[in-house]
């Protein structure tokens, strides 16, 4: 008996930790906004806007408010006096960064499904070719983009057009 109740607990903890291999860890997806371009923008291109917040730190600090009192011949009468003050401090400033996009007329269920093949190819991308633009496509994207300097999984232009999506215009 004890050891069929071993081996039952032994199974569970077996299956309990396989359920966990699983499950993947749910990447942050940004919402692709479709507010109007930036300023001086051509009308009929498509934009995507990339919203760093600001990064704002706690900063204590020790603010004299006496100093040491020193007698004549060096000695310390009295110690200085410090008040410790606590304040926010902006570390890093908000950045705004917009970047043309594929309108999205033109991300048909053929295309994601091309960007989908097209990122899995590079590794960065281990779904199903769906055609949608789901989670697991999303954070792909922001894979592929991140390497260049854009921490967004809105589909950049430049990167549409460097996965082959989209061809290069000639000037």
């Amino acid at each position: 008996m004890k050891q069929a109740i071993t081996s039952m607990i032994l199974a569970l903890t077996v299956a309990a930790c396989a359920e966990q291999t699983l499950i993947s860890p749910v990447e942050p997806v940004l919402v692709e906004s479709f507010a109007a371009p930036p300023p001086g923008s051509d009308p009929n291109s498509c934009w995507g806007k990339d919203v760093t917040p600001a990064v704002i730190e706690t900063v204590t600090q020790d603010i004299l408010v006496q100093p040491a009192e020193v007698s004549s011949d060096g000695t310390v009468v009295s110690e200085p006096i410090y008040k410790r003050e606590t304040r926010q401090a902006i570390v890093k400033e908000r950045r705004e960064l917009w970047f043309e996009t594929p309108c999205q007329d033109k991300l048909t269920p053929d295309i994601i499904a091309t960007l989908q093949r097209a990122l899995k190819a590079r590794g960065l991308y281990t779904g199903a070719l769906s055609g949608q633009m789901d989670g697991p496509t999303r954070a792909a994207i922001r894979r592929f983009q991140v390497k260049e300097g854009l921490d967004s999984s809105i589909l950049s232009l430049w990167a549409a057009r460097k996965l082959g999506l989209v061809a290069i215009e000639r000037s």
